[in-house]
């Protein structure tokens, strides 16, 4: 069973969806309240947007369970990347919003669903990298993700547009994150660098620029490309307006 979808470029880019997964075992689906199976905290139509990475030729992995079966950007040890805020866990049982994914106080099996659906997206990471810096003598990782505007849940009032992460600095070299921010701040687009999303764990763990493995996060607010929930939407024209950028982005990351 493949618990991903994966294509092999001909860059030194790995670009990571590690959210955008929509599948849910049946086996769990039949434990989850009408709210999970909403899954309203997707990285809704992240690859859609992304579309022009097929023209550049990078590596692409992406996940094609739900972030409600496991997330993919924790740690297996479940430990907060955010200490002192309210973050979300390994295998979530809350939604942003705080409401029950699970019905009757179920508990998630959090060892199997590590071994099974975590634990191969990163042995694939790690493989994609290693081949990468073998090929190149480096290697970028690009961890795309969204996320809606306002989560109270998560944090106070309205995100900015475009939020680039690099655990404060620890997993990108400060001349890539120079060039990367000074794209963004140069657009019409609001922005913040290490602000309230500073790089999950695949941006942390992989990231070793002294071992010229550079891995930036970018979260990116869905009001810019597409209708929030409840009217769950892909908005070409927003998206087009916003894809030059992130182009942009990418090539600074592969040039």
């Amino acid at each position: 069973m493949t618990t991903f979808h994966f294509y092999q470029g001909s860059k030194p880019l790995l670009v990571s969806m590690p959210h955008v997964g929509l599948e849910i075992p049946k086996e769990i689906k039949a434990n989850m309240t009408d709210e999970a199976l909403s899954l309203i905290d997707t990285d809704w139509f992240i690859d859609r947007l992304y579309n022009f990475l097929v023209e550049l030729d990078v590596s692409v992995i992406s996940a094609k369970y739900s972030r409600y079966v496991v997330d993919l950007n924790r740690g297996r040890d479940g430990l907060s990347l955010y200490p002192g805020r309210r973050v979300t866990d390994l295998c979530p049982k809350m939604t942003f919003d705080d409401r029950a994914l699970y019905k009757d106080k179920y508990e998630p099996e959090v060892e199997s669903r590590t071994k099974k659906y975590w634990q191969p997206y990163h042995d694939k990471i790690n493989e994609e990298l290693s081949r990468i810096k073998r090929k190149f003598g480096r290697a970028m990782l690009w961890d795309a993700h969204s996320i809606k505007s306002r989560v109270p849940g998560l944090f106070d009032g309205c995100l900015p547009d475009l939020n680039l992460g690099t655990g404060n600095g620890i997993s990108a070299s400060h001349t890539l994150v120079e060039k990367l921010d000074g794209i963004i701040s140069g657009s019409t687009y609001s922005s913040a660098l290490n602000g309230r999303f500073k790089g999950g764990y695949i941006t942390r763990h992989y990231g070793e620029p002294k071992n010229n493995i550079h891995a930036v996060q970018l979260e990116i607010s869905q009001i810019i490309y597409m209708d929030e929930s409840p009217n769950i939407k892909f908005q070409e024209q927003r998206a087009n307006k916003l894809r030059p950028i992130l182009r942009a982005l990418i090539e600074t990351m592969i040039e």
